[in-house]
């Protein structure tokens, strides 16, 4: 609700301060002492368009501000929260705004500096106003959509068409996505399968280009390698100066030796192992050499497979490895060629399961819908003729958004409020043919009747008494005052039936002071809210017998 305005330099208010608390409060005082102007101030709080002429004469800027405590329920704490506005456990929001003449227009949120069109989303979810204003939630066919499904008990059933609604979207979506990549891929089959047959022929593996590089160079360098294998086993076989001979001869005086002292048997038999593997790197000289190839053919056979590679490489990412990967990629695209149409099946048949489901729900919610429209009007219908509004003629009128294939979000309906306001006129949309003092009434009528669905804390109501008074007026006083059990409620009145009923009363009087006209906001109770009443029914002079009938109206409210 809110709690305190504070108002500064704002046309003829030089600095007002005003707690106000829950229920019902009206705001009454002489016509031009300034009572509009405290609406005004509020509705520039959430948006409202502001103007240099709202400042006041011979000051450089207007500060509006004001506190709000926000219920523990309220979708906004959970938005506000989340901006991180307010803290996890806080609930109170100041909203500060500042006009100034050099055009510097400023919005503090909590202190926070704030884009001045982050207001407009408080206008209808944080306070109504009704009356000359635009900040009023039930002239939007969303909010009449809303507050249909609240009124009726359909939050639950809508929750779920718009759980089934936003997987049918979300299989859709993801048909689309899958058809149109398979249309791309479709169209490069060509090329993906010519990949294909070139990489399976290629058949690349890791490691296989340096194998052949070393075979390469060792097939290139065959004829040396041959002459210094050659020149190897020459130094061990020479008869003269070879090792091996050079060996048997040292073998045989060790054996001499050893027989002598045999603490050289283990020489002797070092020097008989020696031999063994000395004639074992002959051996292996030999097939070495042997093993030789100098093929050209070969040769011709390995620069053709590196050529291959190297191909491979530049083609498709320079590296074997993304050769391979590159290799697997292609094949899983054809194979999801291959399986597409089985998947787009599936995901026709999800989608058909899904909208079938949707639109049991979404039929059921027009039924629904269509039902709680016909108690609804008949209930505002109820309201205003106790308003003395007969002729005034309401519809919820359920229409659908299209075809009887369009889903919505919501549903498959539109829903809007019509209005005639004088007999034999047609029917239309409400924001189109109430204003002011009418169109209050008709929102009193229905915040009357959705006053336990309609959740926005502050309800404003300026000119709801025009042209009404007597029985009407009674009338209006007690729907405020009930509807103050649910809402915040401030009015504004010029009827002593309105006054009456409310539960907190301020005067707002105009004075004169050091020659400039001056606005203030006085507190009523007991005598002094006695002799408002009594002014409001008997003009200026205030007569004894007014006082009576105004203590009269007072204890009748209590009672």
């Amino acid at each position: 609700m809110l709690t305190e305005l504070r108002i500064t330099n704002f046309a003829v208010i030089e600095r007002l301060s005003l707690t106000i608390d829950s229920g019902f409060t009206v705001l009454t005082g002489e016509t031009g002492t300034g009572k509009s102007l405290l609406i005004d101030a509020v509705a520039l709080l959430v948006g409202g368009r502001a103007s240099n002429d709202q400042i006041r004469f011979g000051e450089d800027e207007a500060q509006l501000e004001a506190s709000f405590e926000i219920p523990p329920a309220h979708p906004l704490l959970q938005r506000l929260r989340a901006q991180e506005v307010l803290g996890s456990q806080d609930s109170q929001l100041i909203i500060r705004r500042i006009i100034a003449r050099s055009g510097r227009n400023r919005v503090y949120l909590n202190g926070v500096l704030s884009p001045v069109h982050v207001l407009e989303g408080f206008a209808g979810t944080l306070i109504d106003i009704h009356g000359q204003h635009d900040q009023q939630s039930l002239l939007s066919n969303s909010a009449q959509l809303e507050v249909l499904d609240a009124y009726g008990r359909l939050l639950e059933l809508r929750s779920q068409y718009r759980t089934t609604h936003c997987t049918w979207i979300r299989f859709r979506e993801a048909r689309a996505e899958l058809a149109a990549r398979l249309q791309q891929r479709a169209q490069q089959e060509d090329l993906l399968r010519f990949q294909q047959q070139e990489l399976d022929e290629a058949a690349c593996r890791i490691g296989e280009e340096e194998l052949l590089q070393a075979e390469r160079h060792r097939l290139g360098s065959s004829r040396r390698l041959a002459e210094l294998a050659s020149e190897a086993q020459e130094r061990i076989h020479d008869d003269a100066q070879g090792i091996l001979a050079n060996l048997v001869s040292m073998e045989r005086v060790l054996a001499e030796l050893s027989q002598i002292d045999p603490g050289m048997q283990q020489t002797l038999r070092f020097a008989s192992e020696a031999k063994v593997l000395l004639k074992e790197v002959a051996d292996s000289l030999r097939r070495y050499a042997e093993g030789l190839d100098a093929d050209p053919m070969r040769l011709s056979a390995i620069e053709d497979r590196l050529a291959v590679i190297q191909r491979m490489k530049r083609k498709y990412g320079g590296t074997i490895e993304a050769v391979l990967e590159t290799h697997n990629r292609v094949k899983h695209d054809l194979e999801q060629l291959r399986g597409a149409d089985s998947e787009l099946d599936r995901y026709d048949h999800l989608i058909d399961e899904q909208q079938r489901n949707m639109s049991v729900l979404a039929r059921t919610l027009s039924e629904q819908r269509t039902e709680a429209a016909k108690r609804l009007t008949k209930l505002v219908d109820k309201e205003l003729s106790a308003l003395k509004m007969g002729s005034v003629q309401f519809l919820v009128q359920v229409m659908p958004i299209g075809s009887a294939d369009v889903y919505g979000p919501d549903g498959s309906d539109r829903v809007e409020f019509l209005l005639s306001a004088n007999a034999g006129e047609p029917m239309k949309s409400i924001s189109r043919v109430a204003s002011g003092g009418e169109l209050s009434r008709v929102m009193l009528a229905l915040k009357s009747v959705l006053a336990d669905v309609d959740h926005v804390p502050v309800l404003i109501f300026d000119e709801i008494d025009t042209g009404v008074g007597g029985a009407v007026a009674a009338t209006i006083g007690k729907r405020l005052r009930e509807l103050g059990r649910y809402h915040q409620v401030l009015c504004i009145t010029h009827l002593p039936q309105v006054a009456s009923q409310a539960q907190h009363h301020f005067s707002v009087e105009k004075s004169e002071v050091k020659g400039r006209t001056v606005t203030t906001v006085r507190s009523l109770t007991g005598m002094s809210r006695e002799g408002e009443i009594a002014r409001m029914l008997g003009g200026e002079r205030i007569t004894q017998k007014a006082r009576s009938a105004a203590a009269e109206l007072i204890a009748e409210t209590q009672e």
